[in-house]
């Protein structure tokens, strides 16, 4: 499934148990039979997915794969299975997004819900789920977007108990129908946070005005205004007016509502990545399919040397973005509380991915050209999905900046206590390349290589411990992921740790692209350890997204060779990917060399990351070989 591209028609699902493949068997089922002309029109004409959902309720879809066993009542093929979501958002993206978009938010209203200890709201959840009702995730407003500290959603106390809320949600996906609304809001009887002042330590107190609470949008206190995009999807504009909130209604209070706000986007939006996968692989069987078949000038459109590399660089990186999505599940499912490693991961599904996708969705548009814009093609009706989805609420500045409180540790293994004293050589930031190079190499290999005795000093020792973890295996078992709603506080990012990411590389170093992104990657770390961002740098975002996109990389390029390894990925293909890594990592380290804020060592250092790939006809010709061989494979029903 990593190695070539998903195939509705053939596809057997083999990996999961018996009822999850009938019942992804039976969604790919409707939508061919459903048939692409139908399909397209009803986006075009904005028509709700009625039939959809009434197919999610006949077949109990959202019911079987979103209730955790906890709520099953008994049902053995109910349960909260990442592995079996995942592969659900990415049929949903392949036949399109709004589809994968009612399912999306479904899961993110249902976050706060199964986090919570209310179990009469969970109860009547897993009631509606079995009834085949839909849920919204009612966070965003339209003045303060995804600064929840800012929330105008306010709840009165009201004599005998209860609230009366009162305030508006803005791009709250389902909002239109759905059985329980999970609200974010504030008590009016309570301090409000100073969103400016985030980045001070809050205090209990400051916290406890806060909450969670789930809303039906059938009550008439429930004012449905608009749907705030011209789309299929419904993405609700509502208010509610004097909205009557019960105690039984309250699933959060506090600093727990918030870190059940960060731990749901950690649930939730992990799918974004996958939706992308989906996309790409229904796009990209439509642009070689029309590219192998037109000829101009007596040529393939396939055989233009413009068109080859971008369709060698488009397949290589729909392969990455499907061999890091299928490892970073295996982080996901064998998260716990001592090893919450999947939270880096789980940002660059969301970040790195969607963007990876966008990419190749420009790419392959400058291959099909007009054929993409006309109305028989799924393409164009992806399109608009595929520029929103990095840009959801923010999605890349708020994983990018997430991300970026896992640098240090990632970056830094307890073995490179040796590099550090890079910074304190004289020169070290400016000194020529060469010389920096064998510095640090020397350290590093000092470091790794006197790893046992380093132990013995007691603080490293101990972070040595806290930086071991047991191999993640592939995790593909029908295991319900209740951690997942027991995440804990969303605090403390800074304290976790990181396997040796340099090990992984070293086995394939001898792809001639992986060993040279070795390289760079060596070379950032130098770059860190001689030029470390200063107190002032650590406050510029602009500074630090430009570190990020060289960062973020790293622990990409990590989990596609894991699971490389895994999969037995065709080295080719590895190669080709690489080749792209190397050129993308070089034009972000002159991004770096480039920022005003940069320092001299800084800019110095960055020039050190600059690669050129190792290019081979051979692989090239390999890899494109399997690009065409995709001609033809797969055509929707009409």
């Amino acid at each position: 499934m990593t190695q070539t591209l998903f195939n509705p028609k053939t596809c057997e699902f083999t990996e999961f148990d018996a009822e999850t493949r009938r019942l992804l068997r039976a969604t790919v089922d409707y939508f061919e039979a459903f048939g692409k002309v139908r399909l397209l029109a009803e986006s075009r004409d904005r028509v709700w997915y009625a039939d959809f959902l009434d197919f999610v309720k006949r077949e109990r879809v959202f019911a079987t794969f979103l209730t955790p066993a906890a709520q099953a009542g008994g049902d053995p093929n109910k349960r909260w299975d990442t592995a079996r979501i995942a592969m659900m958002s990415k049929i949903l993206g392949f036949y399109g997004m709004q589809y994968w978009y009612v399912w999306q938010v479904t899961i993110l209203g249902l976050g706060p819900i199964w986090q919570s200890a209310n179990a009469e709201a969970k109860a009547r959840a897993a009631a509606l789920l079995e009834s085949g009702e839909i849920f919204a995730f009612g966070l965003s407003e339209q003045e303060h977007g995804a600064d929840i500290y800012s929330t105008d959603m306010v709840l009165s106390p009201t004599p005998g108990g209860g609230y009366s809320a009162t305030g508006g949600k803005y791009y709250i996906g389902n909002g239109n129908l759905a059985g329980m609304v999970s609200v974010f809001g504030r008590r009016a009887d309570k301090p409000i946070i100073d969103s400016s002042d985030f980045l001070r330590t809050m205090t209990d107190e400051e916290y406890s005005g806060y909450l969670f609470f789930a809303a039906d949008s059938r009550h008439k206190n429930y004012k449905l205004r608009k749907n705030v995009v011209d789309s299929q999807m419904y993405v609700a504009a509502f208010d509610l007016d004097d909205y009557p909130v019960a105690e039984a209604d309250i699933l959060h209070t506090g600093r727990a509502a918030f870190d059940a706000a960060m731990n749901t986007v950690n649930v939730g939006k992990f799918n974004l990545g996958f939706g992308a996968v989906g996309a790409c692989e229904h796009a990209m069987f439509e642009a070689v399919t029309h590219a192998h078949g037109r000829i101009l000038f007596g040529h393939r459109v396939t055989e233009f040397p413009q068109v080859k590399s971008l369709l060698a660089d488009s397949f290589a990186r729909l392969i990455g973005m499907k061999l890091y999505s299928e490892r970073a599940i295996d982080y996901m499912r064998s998260a716990n509380a001592d090893d919450r490693r999947y939270l880096l991961f789980n940002a660059i599904e969301k970040m790195s991915v969607t963007r990876h996708g966008q990419q190749l969705y420009e790419d392959l548009a400058d291959v099909i050209a007009a054929r993409g814009f006309e109305n028989d093609m799924y393409f164009p009706m992806a399109m608009t999905g595929m520029f929103g989805l990095p840009r959801l609420e923010g999605t890349v500045h708020v994983n990018m900046a997430l991300s970026l409180k896992f640098m240090p540790n990632f970056m830094f293994h307890p073995a490179d206590a040796a590099l550090a004293a890079l910074r304190y050589l004289p020169g070290a930031g400016v000194a020529p390349k060469g010389a920096v190079r064998a510095v640090s190499g020397a350290l590093s290999w000092t470091s790794r290589h006197a790893a046992p005795a380093v132990k013995a000093v007691p603080a490293l020792k101990v972070e040595f411990a806290r930086a071991a973890h047991a191999p993640v295996p592939t995790r593909r078992d029908s295991a319900d992921d209740e951690f997942l709603f027991r995440q804990g506080p969303s605090s403390g990012l800074g304290k976790i740790r990181f396997t040796d990411w340099r090990a992984v590389f070293e086995k394939f170093a001898h792809i001639p692209n992986v060993a040279v992104f070795l390289e760079q990657a060596l070379a950032f770390q130098a770059l860190l350890a001689a030029a470390t961002p200063t107190a002032a740098q650590q406050q510029d975002v602009d500074f630090l997204f430009a570190l990020g996109e060289l960062f973020t990389t790293l622990p990409y390029a990590q989990l596609i060779l894991e699971q490389a390894e895994i999969a037995g990925a065709d080295e080719a293909v590895l190669d080709q990917l690489f080749d792209l890594f190397v050129r993308e990592f070089s034009r972000h380290a002159l991004t770096l060399h480039t920022k005003p804020a940069a320092t001299r060592a800084q800019q110095t250092r960055a020039l050190d990351l600059v690669r050129r790939p190792i290019p081979s006809d051979t692989r090239f010709a390999r890899v494109l070989e399997q690009v065409t061989a995709l001609a033809g494979q797969y055509e929707m029903n009409p």
